[in-house]
């Protein structure tokens, strides 16, 4: 039997209240800009209007590092789900003069599962999930083996899939799992000098906690080469 993608969302819903400057972000940008992930008609091109490739981040905390890539790659649009209201706010105040990005609420592994098409992104991000540190709870943790599989259907060929954290069992964790998977090849790279340092990173480089950057890659079919 197929092992199930469901059994691992990438979340776990935390209520929070929005502040009066997140509130009015979200009442004038989420109409236009925003879409739920369990009720979207999934239409890059319609919401872009226009054709173009395609970056999908999950988890885009409160949006200071997706903001700032999707402003650096106007010629690139940019998916953002999360499911955290204040940082989605905070992300709609931070894009509002962009045209190249789009941020769905809900659950990543639901919309890779049902939404997004084989072979259609040109990237997926993932910058510092939840590390879930009790072992306990290492089950809970996005970047698993069947997680991975998936994220790899969806990639087109030539497409990445970019993961970092600051976890140093993580790390091996995405390492492992990603080496596994026969449809990437890649494994860890020297931080890239065009992601933005967020203050989560910053922090756990204060802290004395190295960060890894793993990139792998979809190849490209031998007449593509």
């Amino acid at each position: 039997m197929a092992e199930q993608h469901r059994a691992v969302t990438s979340f776990v819903h935390h209520r929070a209240r929005l502040t009066d400057g997140q509130r009015a972000a979200w009442d004038r940008w989420w109409p236009t800009r925003g879409h739920e992930v369990a009720d979207a008609d999934y239409d890059p091109p319609a919401w872009f209007g226009r054709e173009a490739p395609l970056i999908l981040e999950i988890g885009s905390g409160m949006g200071e590092s997706t903001a700032a890539l999707a402003a650096a790659e106007p010629d690139v649009d940019h998916l953002a789900v999360e499911v955290f209201e204040p940082g989605i706010a905070a992300l709609l105040m931070r894009s509002a003069e962009l045209t190249n990005l789009v941020v769905l609420r809900g659950d990543a592994v639901a919309l890779l599962t049902t939404r997004v098409p084989e072979a259609s992104l040109t990237g997926i991000r993932i910058f510092f999930p939840d590390p879930w540190p009790k072992r306990r709870h290492h089950k809970r943790r996005l970047v698993q083996r069947a997680f991975v599989a998936l994220a790899a259907t969806r990639l087109r060929p030539g497409g990445t899939l970019h993961m970092a954290t600051d976890w140093a069992d993580y790390a091996d964790q995405m390492r492992a799992v990603a080496d596994a998977e026969p449809l990437l090849d890649g494994g860890e790279t020297p931080r890239p000098p065009w992601r933005p340092v967020t203050k989560f990173e910053a922090r756990a480089r204060a802290e004395g906690r190295d960060v890894v950057d793993l990139v792998y890659r979809r190849p490209l079919s031998n007449h593509e080469e």
